[in-house]
């Protein structure tokens, strides 16, 4: 490895803060020979306590205009991302649904690019990291000779804003419950009634009345509506 290189993913590995850390990765990545860095995390589990972050140094037209006709939920980079781990080289035929997202790119000057995720299952968590350019189209070979080192800078970029995530609370311990118990409260979240559980599930009324009784006993309420949302919020249902 080359001596920049390795001084640099040094600095990088000792860098705490998430700002001071994407500074030294995008001095990095321009010595690669990429003018642009982006750095975005996000939760894919809607978690209120999650703080989305994204660092770039893209045109701020760009930026304007993605926020503003909100692209991400058309973006195919992030389709991509949001579903694989491998790199994706950014091409007309990516944006072949979305071609003025192409031209637009081109436009502001990120021509040539490339995109790469990695999911975080414990933390709920899912980073991206795209490296572009205006000149000199990037090769498949160029890409995965790179892949090591943003691999690197895009793990340490993920732990420092996962590490700075706020506390979730812990969640309240579940009684146990039994499988009837389970199915007749998943089915009375759903809006159904006893009737409707009892024909569902092959059972008297009476019966159903009696498993959400029992529910309501364990966890320690006063209604079936609050033995569901106690449920609910156990992961028991």
């Amino acid at each position: 490895m080359e001596m920049w290189k390795e001084s640099q993913l040094k600095q990088l590995a000792h860098a705490k803060e998430i700002d001071t850390a994407y500074q030294i990765s995008l001095n990095f990545v321009k010595n690669l020979g990429y003018k642009f860095c982006a750095f975005s995390i996000t939760s894919h589990t809607n978690d209120a306590y999650c703080t989305s972050v994204n660092l770039n140094n893209f045109p701020q037209d760009w930026n304007t205009q993605y926020e503003k006709n909100n692209v991400i939920e058309i973006d195919p980079i992030m389709a991509h991302c949001n579903h694989s781990m491998l790199p994706v080289l950014w091409s007309e035929d990516l944006f072949s649904k979305t071609p003025w997202l192409w031209k637009s790119l081109q436009q502001q000057g990120l021509q040539h690019g490339w995109s790469q995720s990695i999911h975080d299952e414990q933390s709920g968590l899912s980073s991206i990291l795209s490296l572009a350019r205006s000149h000199c189209p990037i090769t498949a070979y160029e890409l995965y000779e790179n892949l090591g080192f943003t691999v690197f800078i895009i793990r340490h970029l993920h732990a420092l804003v996962t590490q700075a995530q706020p506390q979730r609370p812990p969640r309240p311990l579940a009684p146990h419950l039994s499988p009837r118990e389970i199915e007749v409260l998943r089915l009375s979240a759903d809006g159904k009634t006893a009737y409707e559980v009892a024909r569902i599930l092959c059972l008297s009324e009476r019966t159903v009345h009696f498993h959400v009784h029992s529910a309501i006993e364990k966890f320690g309420v006063n209604n079936k509506m609050a033995a569901v949302i106690a449920a609910t919020r156990t992961g028991s249902i």
